[in-house]
């Protein structure tokens, strides 16, 4: 890649091509420069560097999804849509990471055994608010995708058994997946560790787009084994040990990998950075990760695509 090289993004068609497997150009890339703890402070300027590498979505994040945010976003999403960009709306932290915030981690897992009426009333008015706030999201950024998070799995399995997610947290995925069906909007969640036992009622809830497939906690290619085609997956690459540790050669070859996994023939797959980027982070590595990401997301499409048929006498 060359330092004058510049990427177009990706228009908002492809990128529902690539969620919904309608054979999009490449593979997008959805917080792919995702900079997290330090890095920005770690390199300043040379960050710069990766401006002319496009993200393919246009994210509007707000810390509390609440009325007053709405003027800030609009102008956002107003723009986006000139420039025909996918557009997602975002917050962070859902039905488990926002309780155990409130309560404590301790304090919740008692609660899911002693508390359980009070734990489902709660979970019914955050998925009524969360309802609301989807609708407006609706009304006033014209949205394609919702974009949360809900750190489920730790490094061997689901915080809570699937039994207990399935009784008190299922039903109240199923009501915001619902409405944001409902609002014309893709359902993306980010959720960390292992979440293997718990797909197939994310699954059934809605979810249209998981993240990251978190490497050393999930399989990659058992779980696409399992659900490929079942869902969309935004392929996280490792950045607590390839991005850290592998040379660029190293990162390029988990590039393809992930997309060798993922990038189904009618695609189903974007790539991002698995969490953010941290300082200490080789800034060659980045480099390696988006243009190969690009590249070979591009190269892998254009094999990927059916030929066109011939017309015969």
């Amino acid at each position: 890649m060359t330092n004058d090289e510049r990427f177009s993004p990706l228009p908002k068609a492809d990128v529902i091509a690539a969620v919904e497997g309608k054979n999009p150009s490449r593979v997008p890339l959805v917080r792919a420069k995702w900079w997290g703890e330090g890095l920005a402070e770690q390199y300043g300027a040379e960050l710069d560097r990766f401006d002319r590498i496009p993200e393919d979505v246009v994210q509007l994040f707000t810390a509390n999804p609440v009325d007053p945010v709405w003027d800030r976003l609009e102008p956002e999403a107003e723009r986006a849509h000139r420039e025909d960009r996918y557009l997602l709306y975002s917050y962070w932290n859902l039905f488990f990471e926002r309780p155990w915030k409130i309560r404590g981690m301790e304090n919740l897992m008692v609660d899911y055994y002693t508390e359980r009426e009070n734990v489902e009333r709660l979970h019914r008015a955050m998925a009524d608010q969360y309802a609301r706030y989807l609708r407006e999201a609706r009304h006033r950024l014209e949205p394609d995708g919702y974009f949360t998070s809900d750190d489920l799995g730790h490094q061997t399995g689901p915080m809570m058994s699937p039994a207990i997610f399935h009784e008190l947290i299922y039903p109240h995925y199923c009501t915001v997946a619902r409405t944001a069906h409902e609002c014309g909007m893709h359902f993306w969640l980010h959720s960390c560790g292992d979440n293997t036992l718990l797909l197939p009622d994310l699954i059934d809830a809605g979810v249209d787009v998981f993240h990251p497939v978190q490497k050393h906690t999930m399989d990659e290619v058992e779980t696409m084994r399992a659900f490929g085609g079942r869902l969309a997956f935004l392929a996280g690459i490792d950045v607590q040990h390839v991005l850290q540790e592998a040379d660029p050669d190293g990162v390029r070859e988990e590039v393809r990998f992930l997309i060798d996994t993922f990038d189904r023939p009618e695609g189903r797959m974007c790539i991002a950075a698995g969490n953010g980027i941290v300082s200490g982070t080789p800034i060659e590595n980045i480099e390696a990760f988006l243009d190969e990401a690009l590249r070979y997301g591009t190269e892998h499409r254009r094999r990927s695509t059916p030929a066109p048929a011939r017309l015969t006498r």
